[in-house]
């Protein structure tokens, strides 16, 4: 696969003062789309017509999911879908839930990224698996267990992943997302973790996604 221009995406100002320092280079752009979905996808649209990437990489942070992830590790995503999306089955019963009628159920991550990905070695875990994304920002253990009761094998809960998905595979553009764990809502308490990731956060965490950028042009 030739990669010349890599485009990244992530939501917040925060996020973005993490990775844009980190690239110098024409071939790769880093963009802010904003929270939530339709942001996510605006963005990600924009991003296609405007500057023709070969990847796009959602980045960023999420909350993580399982005993085995610890905040500031990494997760990246071999499959991705809604946690908040269902069409119902009056008109299609094959239609599953987290699926937009007519679309895939579940968006794959590229082979050859997620290969590059689970290959990186830079010191922080990766934890390959399923991102669901849904318009809810996850600050209770309630709302972290009907999400897991949906999707129990969620790795990762997100606003803005499976949207940039969703338009980059209308657009055939190849796609994965990197999301550092910022907070585990099953062991949280209001929130409180998110609130002193950003506080404490490990900037080495966010370089995963530069040396798996660098892996892409080798």
């Amino acid at each position: 696969m030739s990669t010349k221009k890599i485009g990244i995406i992530v939501a917040m100002d925060k996020e973005l003062r993490q990775l844009q320092h980190l690239f110098d280079s024409s071939q790769v752009r880093v963009e802010k789309c904003g929270i939530g979905k339709v942001n996510a996808a605006l963005g990600a649209q924009c991003l296609i017509n405007d500057f023709h990437p070969d990847v796009i990489i959602s980045s960023g942070c999420a909350g993580g999911n399982g005993d085995d992830i610890d905040i500031q590790e990494v997760v990246v995503s071999t499959q991705l879908c809604y946690h908040d999306v269902y069409c119902g089955t009056a008109i299609d019963n094959t239609t599953q839930y987290g699926q937009v009628q007519g679309l895939p159920a579940r968006y794959e991550a590229d082979p050859w990224l997620l290969s590059k990905a689970t290959a990186l070695d830079c010191g922080v875990r990766v934890h390959p698996g399923l991102i669901v994304t849904g318009d809810w920002f996850v600050d209770t253990k309630e709302k972290m267990r009907q999400i897991i009761g949906l999707f129990p094998e969620a790795r990762a809960v997100d606003m803005e992943s499976t949207a940039i998905a969703q338009t980059c595979y209308i657009n055939q553009v190849p796609f994965i997302s990197f999301r550092v764990v910022s907070d585990i809502p099953l062991r949280d308490t209001d929130a409180s973790m998110y609130h002193d990731f950003w506080n404490t956060v490990a900037e080495h965490s966010f370089q995963v996604t530069r040396h798996f950028v660098e892996s892409l042009f080798e």
